[in-house]
């Protein structure tokens, strides 16, 4: 319907946190035993790129098992009242298996791979990933995921976005990582802002803004409460 108020959602790792996917800020450093540097940078997959792909596809296989919280739940139930769109910095697909219609990955997708320096030719991936897997020029393929020291795509786009909103929600993210953490500043003025967090993140204080100190799931449920 065209009388839909659009909202826009941010949401970050505390989302799936609830559905059983480990998050790095919560873990001593630690992503699921592993050093960020060793598998999470460009450098780390040129030095060993077998322990980067071992390390994705334990992810992948974590992520197949997991299931859509009532957060990622409660999210789609938004789009029976308004135009939604959700900018995730998650790279599950937890948002779009519970009935998002509009998600937008800022840091890449787990089920999905590209032969190195050919991003646009993105191929589905629902096993395993393993040295020796090439396009047919013979180049490597690597996992669709927006490593740190990588610029990050699609963050143009969530900007465009975020300019639209109408209500603008931050869900199950601390804001420390950017550049999504900034995409708070492209919020319209007078836009209500709902902020949902076990921790509520340090930002400036703008107008407009309500906290929900909870986790996802009974901080989006409180959100329904108020906007169905």
């Amino acid at each position: 319907m065209v009388d839909q108020k659009h909202i826009v959602v941010l949401t970050g790792a505390g989302m799936s946190a609830e559905s059983g996917l480990k998050t790095f800020r919560d873990s001593d450093g630690l992503w699921m035993g592993y050093n960020i540097e060793d598998v999470a940078t460009p450098r780390a997959f040129k030095k060993d790129p077998g322990l980067v792909l071992d390390f994705y596809n334990m992810r992948r296989r974590e992520v197949a098992k997991a299931q859509p919280n009532a957060a990622h739940i409660g999210l789609a139930k938004l789009e029976e009242k308004y135009q939604v769109s959700i900018v995730t910095q998650n790279i599950d697909d937890l948002h779009e298996r519970a009935g998002s219609t509009n998600v937008l990955h800022l840091h890449g997708e787990i089920f999905k791979m590209f032969p190195v320096g050919k991003p646009q030719q993105l191929v589905e991936i629902r096993g395993d990933m393993h040295l020796g897997q090439c396009d047919e020029s013979g180049t490597q393929y690597r996992p669709f995921i927006v490593w740190f020291e990588e610029p990050v795509p699609m963050i143009e786009h969530a900007i465009d976005m975020v300019s639209l909103a109408e209500i603008f929600v931050i869900a199950g993210t601390s804001l420390q990582v950017y550049p999504a953490a900034g995409l708070i500043n492209a919020v319209p003025s007078g836009t209500p802002k709902y902020i949902i967090d076990k921790s509520i993140p340090a930002i400036s204080r703008q107008t407009d803004m309500h906290f929900i100190e909870k986790p996802a799931t009974a901080g989006v449920q409180e959100l329904l409460e108020l906007l169905m």
